[in-house]
């Protein structure tokens, strides 16, 4: 099956998971795995979460910033894959000029 960010509709989601600004987002969940595509705005920020029944996966396709994992900061930038395994809590922030555009998977079938 291919999936394309264009085949999915756009939502915004404001407050991301307790976050400030937006996250403009194209998701397909399945209830196996949800596939995001994302878009932070400069100054805009995904709330820390913890992932209790599953891990997340964020390739970083375009722009800058930065995650926290456990307390501990991440910088961001095209071609890094940010890790949140089962059980930490991260968040994801754009504390730079530009977009910040990534690519997520977050196994849903470890429940």
């Amino acid at each position: 099956m291919l999936i394309t960010k264009d085949s999915l509709p756009a939502q915004c989601l404001p407050g991301f998971k307790g976050g400030k600004g937006e996250l403009l987002a194209h998701i397909k969940a399945d209830g196996d795995n949800k596939i995001i595509f994302g878009c932070l705005a400069p100054g805009h920020t995904v709330g820390q979460h913890r992932h209790e029944t599953s891990s997340e996966i964020i390739f970083i396709t375009a722009g800058k910033g930065a995650a926290l994992c456990d307390g501990k900061k991440e910088i961001l930038t095209p071609g890094v894959v940010h890790y949140c395994p089962k059980g930490s809590a991260h968040t994801l922030l754009n504390d730079s000029d530009e977009n910040l555009e990534f690519f997520a998977v977050v196994p849903e079938h470890n429940r």
